[in-house]
């Protein structure tokens, strides 16, 4: 059970870095050397799991997948607009996500299944969904849909990105659902979806963040007066006996502590993995 867990540590080390790397420099670019050394793993270790540079590519246009969920309860549309606006932030913060739609662009197909197929399907299956739960116009094809808003989001993201390296996506993924909704969705559903979607996550990130800190800070404060009242009663060596420090260990039971070495006990004290992580596509 403990190699297993170790071996699916391991693939999670080298996929994670290998994300890294193809973010940085690309597929061409990305030197197994520099994924080994991120990943700190050997070379015998990365072919046990990939057997080449393709494969680790492969999984990773796969794995973005969790970076994005689309609710099925509730309003499709909204769920279809929360979804963009999951994957918008994941490439802000995501590597993976980032790593994995700049080799779909770079054409790195692998043999594979074509890198915009499972976004476009997922788009496709939510509108669906809108139609029969009566939020999509009747005359909408999902399909024909799903690949102009696929395509729609491709291109706002590349162009966010030279612009402003993609601060202002959210805002200009926003823009392009209102122009998009009015042709796809019913007038008075309109009204109810909010194109920037339902959650703030970048303000949920900051919240946590602060939190986060504020916990660190308290945990600080308490361990310091931990350490000041375990200090206090020995201060000059108060109490009857006074001088602890060189009292012996007679008294206690089997002479407790008699025998230890100095430095016994140091070794116990000596005790990655994601991610991102970003499910339907986008």
């Amino acid at each position: 059970m403990a190699k297993q867990a170790r071996a699916v540590q391991t693939w999670r080390s080298i996929v994670d870095a290998a994300a890294s790397v193809f973010d940085d420099y690309g597929y061409e670019r990305a030197a197994i050397s520099e994924i080994l050394r991120r990943a700190k793993v050997t070379k015998g270790a990365l072919y046990f799991h990939f057997a080449s540079k393709e494969a680790i590519a492969q999984a990773i246009m796969d794995e973005q997948t969790s970076t994005v969920e689309f609710e099925q309860e509730g309003s499709p549309l909204q769920s279809l607009v929360d979804g963009g606006q999951q994957f918008a932030f994941a490439l802000r913060h995501n590597a993976m996500a980032r790593a994995g739609t700049r080799l779909s662009i770079e054409g790195v197909f692998l043999g594979g299944p074509h890198p915009w197929g499972d976004w476009i399907d997922a788009t496709a299956g939510m509108l669906e969904l809108g139609k029969e739960r009566g939020e999509v116009l009747p005359h909408v094809d999902p399909m024909v849909s799903a690949k102009i808003i696929v395509a729609s989001f491709t291109g706002i993201q590349l162009i966010s990105e030279a612009d402003t390296g993609r601060a202002d996506l959210r805002e200009q993924v926003a823009e392009m659902w209102r122009h998009i909704l009015p042709s796809i969705a019913h007038p008075g559903v309109i009204a109810h979806i909010k194109p920037e979607g339902r959650v703030d996550l970048a303000a949920q990130a900051r919240e946590k963040a602060e939190q986060a800190e504020r916990e660190a800070r308290e945990i600080a404060a308490a361990a310091e007066a931990a350490r000041g009242s375990a200090a206090g009663p020995r201060n000059g060596g108060s109490g009857p006996r006074g001088g602890g420090a060189g009292r012996s260990t007679r008294g206690r039971p089997d002479g407790e502590g008699a025998d230890e070495p100095a430095g016994a006990g140091a070794g116990a004290a000596a005790g990655f993995g994601t991610a991102a992580g970003a499910g339907g596509r986008f």
